[in-house]
């Protein structure tokens, strides 16, 4: 971690953040948002932010995250892992850059940064970290379990269809299709462990066509867990525009441009760069 902080110091300037923000993102790539947070409140002392620069290391952090466990859940759904690292690293920077920019222009959030949670002391040992992941595991599966059995009884009762309709105009302009249209909402909303955990599933059935999973899972790449993550940000103290309406449109407009660009390619060239082979079934049977 630290060794990629080192690396990402140079990069932060490009940004406007001083190098030490390198370590909160190399933190929070590897691991998550929370570890990146407890990083970032012992740094901000020695190193005190403005507004507008939390809000774009917060950005960075939103986009990159948890890199090992989710990347690797996106390739099981049938995304190749450069491809979901370049959207969430490279479209990460892209709009950093972009707010630092106009942050500096318009002389925006330049006011000194205030913290508006302090983390409480935690737990080091061996007994205390096993006792955290127990619990965090144990209340994965059960959400899981709430979400499948919900999913089911939306498609019973035929909210399913209702959100689907209701949702189509912006569907249709990020490329998704009716049979992502839930799986998208969940992780758009939930996260990308849960939406992209949900899309395994129903790849691996054959029920979505391949460039319906890669429109979704570019999109959950970059705008996922909107609603936990972007709280999480605003404890740090970063601007809610920024962080969630930046964000959302910064996502749709990329997403709208990237597959309708991707869907003037021939299949050689989605099976080559972009979607793994094991999801090639799915695009038979569809």
């Amino acid at each position: 971690v630290e060794l990629l902080g080192q690396l990402l110091g140079p990069v932060m300037q490009l940004v406007g953040l001083p190098d030490s923000m390198g370590l909160v993102w190399a933190t929070t790539m590897l691991t998550n948002i929370y570890a990146g947070m407890l990083v970032f409140f012992q740094l901000h002392q020695s190193d005190p932010l403005t507004v507008a620069q939390v809000t774009v290391l917060s950005t960075l952090m939103l986009f990159a995250h948890g890199l090992p466990v989710e990347v690797r859940i996106a390739q099981q759904a049938g995304i190749r892992v450069r491809v979901s690292l370049l959207l969430r690293i490279g479209g990460g920077l892209l709009l950093a850059w972009m707010q630092y920019r106009l942050y500096e222009a318009g002389d925006w959030l330049q006011q000194s940064n205030q913290l508006v949670w302090a983390p409480e002391p935690v737990d080091s040992s061996l007994q205390g970290w096993l006792m955290a992941q127990g619990e965090s595991l144990v209340m994965i599966q059960l959400i899981v379990i709430v979400l499948l059995t919900g999913l089911k009884i939306l498609k019973l009762i035929g909210i399913e269809r209702l959100m689907a309709w209701l949702l189509r105009p912006l569907l249709r302009v990020l490329g998704i299709g009716r049979e992502a249209t839930t799986i998208t909402i969940v992780g758009a909303t939930l996260g990308l462990a849960f939406g992209g955990g949900l899309l395994i599933k129903e790849v691996r059935a054959g029920h979505v066509p391949p460039k319906d999973v890669f429109a979704a899972m570019a999109f959950l790449a970059l705008c996922h867990s909107l609603i936990e993550d972007t709280l999480l940000v605003l404890v740090l103290g970063a601007d809610l525009t920024g962080v969630l309406w930046m964000r959302l449109g910064f996502s749709i407009v990329l997403v709208a441009v990237m597959t309708r660009w991707l869907n003037r390619q021939d299949s050689g060239f989605w099976k080559r760069f972009l979607v793994n082979r094991h999801i090639e079934p799915a695009a038979q049977s569809n």
